[in-house]
């Protein structure tokens, strides 16, 4: 796999499911509306993947010697990775209750997290139990401050 692709799937694939359980789990606690968690995950799909790429893009840009065709492969796998992915979260909410569709959600999500950093554990010849839990604890930090904040937002507003 070209390093650009790499790069781009790498943190579109991080991003949509950190991302997206964040917003799964936050909209729930606060909202308790699969319409809003729904609208959640679609404006994750379109308007962040397309943040996340023009920001892998200028990142690259940043580099000076990268070839532009490279900047557009890392922008274009970016999007392409965030959008999929996020997607894929939307089935559980459709046809599941509330609970499972999160339950579902971590499950997928974190399943995710944890076969992508072994294969990164292993490409880079580090133990891979380290990278899982140094990515899987973060993702357990933003999704637990995301449930709290919904938590806290749904008791002061609603």
């Amino acid at each position: 796999m070209k390093i650009a692709i790499r790069k781009g799937f790498s943190f579109g694939l991080t991003s949509a499911v950190i991302t997206t359980l964040g917003i799964i789990v936050g909209l729930s606690a606060s909202t308790q509306s699969k319409v809003a968690v729904v609208a959640g995950i679609l404006s994750i799909a379109i308007a962040d993947a397309f943040s996340d790429a023009l920001g892998i893009h200028i990142s690259e840009e940043s580099e000076l010697n990268k070839a532009p065709k490279n900047q557009w492969l890392a922008a274009l796998s970016a999007f392409l990775t965030k959008f999929i992915f996020a997607l894929t979260f939307i089935l559980p909410i459709l046809f599941l209750t509330d609970e499972q569709a999160i339950i579902i959600s971590l499950i997928w999500g974190l399943g995710l997290l944890t076969i992508f950093s072994y294969y990164l554990a292993k490409k880079q010849k580090i133990q891979p139990w380290k990278a899982i839990a140094e990515h899987v604890l973060i993702a357990i930090a933003v999704i637990t401050i995301t449930q709290l904040v919904g938590q806290w937002i749904r008791q002061f507003f609603i």
